[in-house]
């Protein structure tokens, strides 16, 4: 294999793969990226056999072939280089030789023969999605998704086709057993059994999603091969394994008879939980909320630091009622929304608590009262 490429361009290719690579080292493979090449393009390809990328890049190819290399040292190496072309040539000994400009680097790889097979992708069984609308959701539902890997149907997000009134929708889902964010957004989807069923997408898969429906000007592509779903956006291509289990049901979890409601300025609440939050910690991680007639008084207390409180005007003519919620997750759900005012629906201090924008837009959050 030899070829020639723009430092800019076999950066950008390496950089983006550098998420997928698997960390861990257990398979001395999956630390490597594959490189190979047609007339025209190399293509580099990552997995950890949860989730794959492979993505194709312009070069002048001087002699096709294909070799794996360790992709945290390769993108080092590129990262310094000056900004000249790269020549890339692999030897029979599957060493590795990089040269730009004066300078030379001989590096080990390791034969390809070894690489996991990554999937042909047929882009007539996939179906196109607005990308910009896919990443809003995503960032509605990402901070809820459970960091306890034992709860592994809840280490993701669970994507639904719903319909309504005859259109379609789709919506997602994620929660940790503690807080729960849930989006819906109309959407023409056309009958793909995955999606009619239900499908949890793994967060590291996820985090990739997020980055390629970012800034999408045009849709991207979605559809699903064997026990995978795939991606497409122009010259990369994404594929992750479902997630295994049932996903937990969730409209158990969403309040129904939470009939006293708080309309809260937005921006205002989230400094006044930011303020209230500096003085906890693992331990007291909780704040006190006091809401009254057209008030909310906002406590913490830590026995090593000392304690706050602070009051702000509401709109909200109900009973007085006192409840205990975790201030980081009420910090991650407010700052996930973008509406000015938000509506806190309560019915008492033993009960969750639901949270959506004043104007309803498809969004709520549950999170579940705590004892202070």
């Amino acid at each position: 294999m030899n070829f020639s490429i723009e430092k800019e361009v076999f950066l950008k290719g390496l950089s983006k793969i550098q998420g997928i690579i698997e960390k861990r080292n257990t398979i001395p493979i999956l630390s490597n990226v594959l490189i190979e090449t047609n007339k025209t393009n190399i293509y580099l390809t990552a997995t950890d056999l949860e989730v794959g990328m492979r993505a194709s890049y312009p070069a002048s190819i001087n002699q096709p072939g294909k070799i794996t290399v360790s992709a945290k040292k390769i993108y080092e190496i590129v990262k310094e280089l000056p900004e000249k072309e790269i020549t890339f040539k692999s030897k029979d000994n599957s060493w590795i030789e990089i040269i730009c400009g004066k300078s030379l680097f001989n590096i080990v790889g390791l034969s390809s023969d070894e690489f996991p097979h990554f999937p042909e992708i047929n882009d007539n069984s996939m179906i196109p999605v607005n990308g910009n609308l896919l990443n809003e959701m995503i960032e509605k539902t990402l901070f809820s998704i459970s960091n306890d890997d034992t709860k592994y149907n809840l280490n993701g997000i669970y994507f639904k086709k719903i319909k309504n009134n005859e259109k379609s929708a789709l919506r997602l889902v994620a929660t940790d057993g503690h807080r729960l964010a849930l989006i819906e957004r109309q959407m023409e989807i056309p009958d793909i059994e995955e999606l009619d069923q239900g499908i949890i997408l793994p967060r590291k898969g996820i985090n990739e999603l997020k980055k390629i429906a970012e800034d999408s000007i045009e849709n991207i592509l979605i559809g699903f091969i064997d026990n995978s779903f795939v991606i497409k956006k122009e010259n990369t291509i994404v594929v992750m394994r479902l997630v295994n289990g049932d996903f937990p049901d969730y409209n158990r979890v969403i309040p129904k008879n939470n009939e006293d409601i708080a309309i809260i300025n937005r921006d205002l609440f989230l400094h006044v939980l930011k303020r209230m939050s500096i003085l906890l910690n693992e331990k007291s991680k909780g704040v006190k909320i006091e809401i009254k007639n057209n008030k909310i008084e906002i406590s913490s207390s830590n026995p090593d630091l000392g304690d706050a409180r602070e009051e702000m005007e509401i709109f909200y003519s109900g009973p007085e009622i006192i409840i205990g919620l975790n201030a980081r997750y009420m910090i991650d759900i407010i700052q996930a929304l973008n509406c000015e005012k938000i509506k806190l629906a309560v019915k008492d201090n033993m009960s969750p608590g639901l949270i959506t924008p004043e104007i309803e837009d498809g969004f709520l959050s549950v999170i579940m009262p705590m004892r202070l």
